[in-house]
This record gives C-alpha cells, sequence and structure tokens, in this order.
C-alpha cells in the first residue's frame, strides 16, 4: 500500500463557524439541496453526526460514479476541525483503499475564512501513482469543488440555513 498526501487552501467569504457548519455540519442536508445534478441523496447509515457516523451518498445519473460510503472521524465544533474518510466509492476502482479528509476552518483577515484541507490517499495493493490516478483524483476534486461553491453560495443568499 502506498500512501501520499495532497494539501490545499480554499478562501471562502464564510466566516469561520459558519464555513464550518455548512461544510461539515449540516453537509448531509444542503449538498443534496444545491447540488442534484451531482448528489441525489445522502443517508445515515449509522450514527448521530458526530464521530463514527457513516453516510452514503447516492450520486445523481450521469455524475459517473454511483455512491460512496463516508466515516465521520471527528467534528471538533469548538476548534473547528472535520476529519473523515471516504472508506468506499466505485471511484477507487480497485486503486485506492480508502481516502482521509482532515480539514481545519480558519479566520481570515477580511472576515472569512481560510479551509485548510489535507486528503492522504491510501493505494490498494502494491497499486502505483500514475498520471493516470493522478488525473482522476484531479478531477473528482473539481467536482468537489463546484458542489462546495454551490454550498457557499446558497448560505451567502440565505444567511438563515
Amino acid at each position: 500500500m502506498g500512501v501520499f498526501t495532497k494539501e490545499a487552501e480554499v478562501s471562502t467569504p464564510l466566516p469561520p463557524a459558519k464555513a464550518f457548519k455548512a461544510f461539515a455540519v449540516d453537509i448531509e442536508n444542503l449538498m443534496p439541496k444545491v447540488a442534484p445534478q451531482t448528489v441525489k441523496s445522502i443517508e445515515v447509515l449509522e450514527g448521530n453526526g458526530g464521530p463514527g457516523t457513516i453516510r452514503k451518498i447516492t450520486f445523481a445519473e450521469g455524475h459517473g460514479l454511483s455512491h460512496a460510503k463516508h466515516k465521520v472521524d471527528v467534528l471538533d465544533k469548538d476548534n473547528l476541525v472535520y476529519a473523515y474518510t471516504v472508506m468506499e466509492s466505485d471511484f477507487f476502482n480497485k486503486k485506492i483503499e480508502k481516502i482521509s479528509y482532515d480539514i481545519k476552518f480558519v479566520a481570515a483577515a477580511d472576515g472569512g475564512s481560510t479551509v485548510k484541507v489535507a486528503a492522504t490517499f491510501y493505494t490498494a495493493g502494491d497499486t502505483e501513482v500514475t498520471p493516470d490516478l493522478m488525473a482522476q483524483i484531479k478531477e473528482a476534486s473539481e467536482k468537489r469543488a463546484l458542489v462546495m461553491k454551490a454550498i457557499e453560495s446558497y448560505v451567502l443568499a440565505n444567511p438563515d440555513a
């Protein structure tokens, strides 16, 4: 098994607590609402939203994927830290065993937030990290970013959400 980590920082005009609520706490309600062309539904299979919760995401027809299962590892409302592991997905295609995300929401000087994301990929067996695999990861990350932008736009337009 190989392991590699990709790190990114994303800016949002949402203040840290509001960004954390939208992207971590309310994600299962907001994703299907704001991106139905991508996410058909999110079902809680186990847990109450906190650590240990397992969610099944069913993607919309034509998205290219059918489903993914996530397990919440950390949901720290005081320090605005969210961590979860994608433990099942047809994206993996026997090349990826799991992906762990560690996300921290920090205040930005402009009143918004910087969202710091570290995604750690665990390859299956002796799978090598090839340019093709990296291109697939990049494409999936770009799709994910579009959904996050849709959530951000929704929260900005609906401040009480």
